[in-house]
């Protein structure tokens, strides 16, 4: 990771059972979404006011619905699964919106699709578009972030298949991910001290 003062790293997660903000330390200010596109769009503005970083991260858990790796993954792009307007525009594009509906972190890393759904059910249409992972919240955080100039990364821990049995799974698997994402988190930002 660049040289990043502590404190000008932000890290937004949907929910406090997701990841504890007191792993972090002082290295980050961790600030809790909510669930769905709306109340992570609405918190990444606040925050990003409240703290004006240099840096947002999204950690979060995803659901698998293509072949990926396992555990903790970097997100490379993600998109809007569940915006539908057609005929105005194709599946995942904002009507009369200009520009590029697929957002691009800037790192190598796999696809997600964003949706106010639990996707439980497979969908042609994400082999279309390449979509690895399914979320409910990044799409909004980088939408905001790229509008308003601020680097993001995010990243997700594969906690489901994306089925039947996605909300059994999720809950078996929210803790997991949470000491891989600290692990690497603060492997970046500890420096060794000066010789």
């Amino acid at each position: 990771m660049q040289e990043i003062p502590p404190g000008a790293i932000l890290v937004l997660v949907a929910l406090p059972q997701e990841l504890d903000a007191a792993l972090l330390g002082t290295h980050a200010t961790v600030c809790y979404t909510g669930v769905g596109k709306v109340n992570a769009a609405y918190a990444t503005v606040q925050a990003l006011r409240a703290h004006a970083p240099q840096l947002v991260i999204n950690f979060g858990y995803a659901g698998r619905v293509a072949p990926c790796p396992s555990g903790l993954v970097e997100v490379a792009s993600v998109l809007q699964r569940d915006m539908n307007a057609e005929p105005l525009a194709p599946r995942g594009a904002t009507p009369f919106q200009e520009g590029s509906h697929t957002l691009h972190s800037g790192r190598d890393g796999v696809v997600c699709g964003t949706g106010d759904s639990f996707v439980t059910a497979p969908d042609p249409w994400f082999e279309t578009q390449g979509v690895q992972l399914v979320d409910m919240e990044l799409y909004a955080v980088a939408s905001v972030c790229a509008r308003q100039n601020v680097a993001w990364r995010a990243f997700k821990f594969v906690s489901d298949d994306a089925n039947a049995d996605s909300a059994k799974d999720w809950q078996a698997n929210v803790r997991r991910g949470e000491a891989l994402f600290v692990d690497w988190f603060l492997r970046q930002t500890q420096r060794p001290p000066a010789v």
